[in-house]
């Protein structure tokens, strides 16, 4: 699956938009790691408790949008962005994009790539 911030793909042409897709999760630290995070924030720096749930919940939202584009026949997602926000002691962390169906440009075509012709070459194994 390709995903992308971009609205376009270079090389690849969009045939259908399939809709926006999402991913969320709402997490809450336990007590035991919010309380050594609190101390380390003493300190300064970065406080790595946060930044590990953060990274991990980024990959999970992730996963949650790539799967539900796939279910809707998606092999690419364009414009993709998080959003993040905190409600009292949780953290919201969001994904979200939209699901489109593409394919690689043939060499020799307007906007082909290097890439993208080795791709739509004849027996090329099919990208996502």
């Amino acid at each position: 699956m390709i995903v992308v911030t971009t609205f376009e793909i270079p090389g690849y042409r969009i045939n259908a938009v399939l809709g926006e897709v999402m991913g969320l999760t709402v997490r809450s630290l336990n007590l035991g790691t919010s309380f050594t995070a609190g101390l380390r924030s003493l300190g300064g720096g970065e406080i790595t408790e946060y930044t590990k749930i953060m990274y991990q919940s980024r990959q999970e939202v992730m996963a949650r949008m790539v799967t539900e584009a796939e279910s809707r026949g998606a092999n690419a997602i364009v414009a993709m962005r998080f959003d993040t926000d905190s409600i009292q002691q949780f953290s919201e962390v969001c994904a979200y994009g939209t699901a489109v169906v593409v394919e690689p440009i043939a060499a020799g075509q307007p906007g082909a790539t290097p890439q993208s012709a080795q791709l739509a070459a004849p027996g090329a194994q099919p990208q996502g």
